[in-house]
């Protein structure tokens, strides 16, 4: 994971932004997710699916906590079904 050039402009908001290698494949598969499910985007879904893999795996943090319901769980996501 690399910082990128943005982290400060986010350090305010709590964000701090990062790139990643992913494997083809999963890029692909997070893409049709996203086009089939517009309500959301990479960001969400990488936060959801990191956050997921914390709680699941022992971390107990209510923070890490707030962010994997949050994303899952959006106002606008309940209004629209998905």
């Amino acid at each position: 994971m690399q910082k990128g050039s943005d982290s400060d402009a986010h350090a305010e908001d709590g964000l701090i932004s990062f790139q990643a290698e992913m494997p083809a494949p999963l890029q692909e598969a997070m893409t049709r997710f996203i086009e089939c499910h517009p309500n959301w985007d990479q960001y969400r879904l990488v936060q959801a699916a990191l956050a997921g893999f914390l709680v699941q795996n022992g971390i107990e943090s209510r923070e890490i906590t707030r962010v994997y319901v949050g994303n899952m769980f959006r106002r606008e996501s309940l209004l629209h079904g998905v």
